[in-house]
């Protein structure tokens, strides 16, 4: 096999309704940037990443088909690590996040589609096949919400099969977090877990109130208290809080994610496959936990998340992400009973309807 061509394109993906939380403020759209790889043998491979709002699409785009297309051209798709380190090294002077990340991350996804479709195994199999159910957890975004919507949309998450709930924290007082959680714990009763999110919205002494105030009411993680490079608060959160901090989303490298980790400033790595390196990286950061005895967690993306928390023995919840892409995809995600199943069909087991996306070109 010899790759013979890569196309890459950025969607603009508007959302049902506007969406808010603690940093990003209201977001109406999302950009989805797709890679498609062919072969001169063997199916195509498909990688996809995105963005929040309309920004760095036409960016990724161009890192791809300008920068990362030439070391993968007349390659063996196969040897996926070995094109993951070209690539790296082809833009390593541009640095290690941004544009070039999220880049590396769809082509990656790429080549391990076509691997996968190739060898006829799903991709949690080949990867390791550990267990094809992965607990699922509904990820709202959900800060500005009235208790009356915040409560009809949890409703509509338990309805549709999850048993485990995350919602937005980071209001401008603690004390609006406080009874918000709350009114969600009495809502869902003592048995489901539920989770809080801050989105990187406090300085290290305001997420140690907030973890301890927060406690009170049986919240399972923390997550994104304070900004993500800040690995000595982290800590401090995490020795002086009373709740263990999930992150990692907005980290972009293995080192990243060792210091992190290595000072034990996270109990819940939370590696993204779109932004961090792809499918290559984001088992490394599974293997660079496991070995600490810790679980792993993802962030959005849960149509291919699904397949590599199912691939390793360390899965903590896969994210169920509010940017879903279910009407342009052939089969979207189903959650049962608190479980969502990896696909069982070669490949990564995405697949587009070209057809409904066509419309969201911009310009």
């Amino acid at each position: 096999m010899r790759v013979r061509g890569v196309r890459a394109r950025a969607w603009r993906i508007p959302l049902p309704q506007p969406v808010q939380d603690a940093t990003h403020g209201t977001i109406h759209c999302f950009t989805l940037v797709t890679v498609r790889i062919a072969s001169d043998e063997g199916p195509e491979g498909l990688g996809y990443t995105y963005t929040v709002g309309d920004v760095g699409g036409a960016a990724i785009v161009s890192v791809i088909e300008h920068d990362l297309a030439p070391a993968v051209l007349n390659q063996d798709p196969r040897r996926v690590e070995q094109l993951w380190q070209a690539m790296r090294r082809r833009t390593d002077y541009l640095g290690h996040g941004g544009p070039t990340c999220f880049a590396l991350s769809a082509m990656d996804i790429a080549l391990w589609d076509a691997k996968a479709k190739a060898c006829g195994e799903p991709l949690w199999r080949l990867l390791g096949g550990y267990d094809p159910k992965v607990r699922a957890y509904s990820g709202g975004i959900d800060l500005n919400l009235s208790l009356d919507e915040l409560k009809a949309q949890t409703q509509r998450a338990l309805g549709a099969g999850f048993r485990a709930i995350k919602m937005k924290v980071g209001r401008p007082r603690l004390r609006e977090d406080c009874e918000r959680v709350g009114a969600m714990r009495g809502w869902i009763g003592p048995d489901v877990p539920l989770l809080v999110d801050a989105n990187m919205k406090w300085t290290v002494d305001e997420a140690v109130r907030a973890s301890r105030a927060l406690a009170q009411h049986d919240v399972y993680w923390l997550e994104e208290p304070t900004a993500p490079h800040d690995v000595r608060g982290h800590v401090k959160i995490q020795q002086e809080g009373a709740l263990p901090v999930a992150a990692g989303e907005n980290l972009r490298t293995l080192p990243e994610f060792e210091a992190l980790i290595s000072a034990g400033g996270v109990a819940f790595p939370e590696p993204d496959v779109s932004n961090c390196g792809g499918i290559t990286a984001w088992i490394k950061v599974a293997r660079m936990a496991e070995a600490r005895n810790l679980p792993v967690t993802s962030h959005g993306v849960h149509d291919l998340h699904v397949s590599l928390l199912a691939a390793v023995p360390n899965a903590s919840f896969l994210e169920v992400h509010g940017f879903g892409l279910d009407r342009y995809l052939m089969s979207p995600l189903t959650v049962d009973a608190g479980f969502a199943t990896a696909p069982n069909s070669p490949g990564i087991g995405v697949e587009f309807r070209w057809d409904r996306l066509k419309r969201h070109l911009p310009g």
